[in-house]
């Protein structure tokens, strides 16, 4: 089965019992988020295999139909950020295989954690929220929920631990964005942790430190 191109980061020690998915944003690939791992300050007892899958390149409507490495098309830049739910659907079965493919390799659905930034998180969102089995958690980083009008959510990840976190000065993707999603997963009872951070489409330390701690209680 062919799977997306990845990078991945074998645990230091002991063989890996956790995995984690994550996605970048728009124009980068899946080496824009592996320099952060030594950061990471991951439970003992978890022994966590990174893979961070590369987009394919498509062209993208709102850069003028360039190519370039996209989870799926962006049709417009409003507030309401209008996309193309097809691909990122398609993208989202693609991350779906990588799940498939970690249960294969021994880790369970359990101990399995998606994360992305921005378009990624997006992507992340539409997986986790419609995978049919229990998953780890969903680390969402100034993102925003596309598919909140037709996304069909799964039961069994219906208490899936949730922490979205956004810059109050983005500019790229508007901090209301990030609200929005938060709220609407809050109304249906997930179980949502919200933080905010001065500082742009970005990631900083004080954020690396709040993901450190969220991850020592959910991996």
């Amino acid at each position: 089965m062919p799977y997306l191109p990845c990078v991945e980061i074998e645990p230091s020690s002991g063989a890996a019992n956790r995995s984690v998915i994550w996605l970048h944003g728009l124009g980068a690939d899946g080496n824009d988020f592996a320099p952060l791992v030594p950061h990471l300050q991951l439970p003992s007892h978890a022994h966590v295999r990174f893979i961070f899958p590369h987009a394919p390149q498509i062209p993208v409507t709102v850069n003028g139909g360039m190519r370039m490495p996209a989870w799926y098309d962006i049709l417009e830049m409003s507030i309401d950020r209008r996309v193309d739910e097809t691909q990122l659907r398609q993208s989202a079965a693609e991350v779906n295989k990588l799940i498939e493919r970690e249960i294969e390799r021994g880790i369970k659905p359990e101990h399995i954690l998606l994360a992305g930034f921005s378009q990624g998180g997006a992507v992340a969102y539409e997986a986790a929220l419609t995978y049919p089995q229990k998953l780890c958690g969903l680390l969402a980083l100034s993102t925003y929920l596309a598919t909140h009008a037709s996304i069909q959510t799964a039961p069994a990840n219906a208490d899936l631990p949730i922490l979205i976190q956004h810059g109050s000065q983005d500019p790229v993707v508007p901090e209301s964005l990030g609200q929005q999603a938060r709220d609407w997963l809050q109304q249906r009872g997930y179980p949502v942790t919200y933080q905010t951070f001065a500082m742009q489409h970005q990631v900083c330390g004080e954020q690396v430190a709040a993901i450190n701690a969220w991850l020592a209680q959910h991996l």
